[in-house]
């Protein structure tokens, strides 16, 4: 829910934080609910860790909104897993928030470069 000023909770942030992530991971291909976990895993370098708990309901909002589809498949273990593939909209919207991504990180880059002055 918005805060009284417009801007969002941080629980939408961190909501928004991972679906981009989830968008960004199946844009190298489709993956089921593990493999998005161990291919944030191993791409962020173990920094960051989705636990299945936060996955599984950002699967079900990026499917609501039609960014992502599913289908039932059987996995290597020959166990039936279901198989999350990107959009169209999907794509159009990873490719938006890849752009604004991209802003915030190089405003954060500025701001971490400036030198410390000596002021108290």
């Amino acid at each position: 829910m918005p805060r009284p000023d417009g801007e969002p909770s941080r629980i939408q942030l961190l909501q928004g934080t991972l679906d981009f992530i989830v968008l960004q991971t199946l844009r190298w291909g489709p993956r089921h609910g593990y493999g998005i976990v161990q291919m944030i895993r191993a791409q962020s370098t173990n920094v960051l860790q989705v636990e299945t708990g936060s996955l599984y309901p950002a699967l079900q909002r990026l499917l609501r909104q039609r960014l992502i589809r599913g289908e039932w498949s059987v996995s290597e273990n020959r166990r039936r897993v279901r198989v999350y593939h990107l959009t169209p909209k999907g794509r159009e919207r990873l490719a938006a928030e890849r752009s604004r991504w991209g802003k915030l990180t190089e405003a954060i880059a500025a701001i971490m470069a400036r030198p410390v002055s000596e002021e108290p």
